[in-house]
C-alpha cells in the first residue's frame, strides 16, 4: 500500500518535473523537490522500491533543473 502511494507521488511529481523544464518555470522545482521527499519518505515504509527509485528520479531532475537555471530559472 505504501509503494503504490509513493509510486502516486513520484508520479504528479515528474510530471510537473517535466512541466517545470520550460523556461521560466524552473522556481516550481522548489515545490516539487519536497513532494518528491515526501513520497520517499514514504516509500520507506513498503518493503518495494520502485516507488523510492522514482522518487529519487524525480528528486534528481529537479535538482539538475534547479543547478542548470541557477536555482530560479
Amino acid at each position: 500500500m505504501f509503494n503504490l502511494l509513493s509510486i502516486a507521488i513520484g508520479a504528479v511529481g515528474l510530471v510537473l518535473a517535466l512541466f517545470a523544464f520550460l523556461p521560466l518555470l524552473g522556481w516550481a522545482n522548489w515545490f516539487i523537490i519536497p513532494l518528491a521527499v515526501l513520497g520517499l519518505g514514504v516509500g520507506l515504509f513498503s518493503s518495494q522500491k520502485s516507488g523510492r527509485a522514482l522518487n529519487l528520479l524525480v528528486i534528481a531532475v529537479g535538482v539538475l533543473r534547479l543547478i542548470l537555471g541557477g536555482g530560479i530559472f
